[in-house]
């Protein structure tokens, strides 16, 4: 990451959620979980700058949580890929 990267940490801002990369031991219960594999998530690209914030890495999980005026609080999961 360089210094113009950390000039505005995006996840700062209110409107944008909590995103975590997932520990790898979560990974496979959360796959068991929905009963899907990795490649089914859906994607979030490696440019996005709450990935970069995060430093998550092409094939990582992303965990992001955001306040959920119905629910209270909604968690979605991404797979990281390489940004084209």
């Amino acid at each position: 990451m360089t210094d113009e990267d950390l000039r505005f940490n995006v996840l700062n801002h209110e409107i944008v959620p909590l995103h975590e990369i997932l520990p790898e031991d979560e990974v496979a219960p959360l796959l068991e979980t929905y009963d899907i594999v990795k490649e089914q998530l859906p994607k979030i690209k490696s440019s996005d700058p709450a990935v970069k914030v995060v430093g998550a890495k092409p094939g990582q999980v992303v965990r992001i949580t955001r306040a959920s005026p119905t629910a209270g609080r909604f968690t979605a999961y991404r797979l990281v890929v390489e940004a084209i």
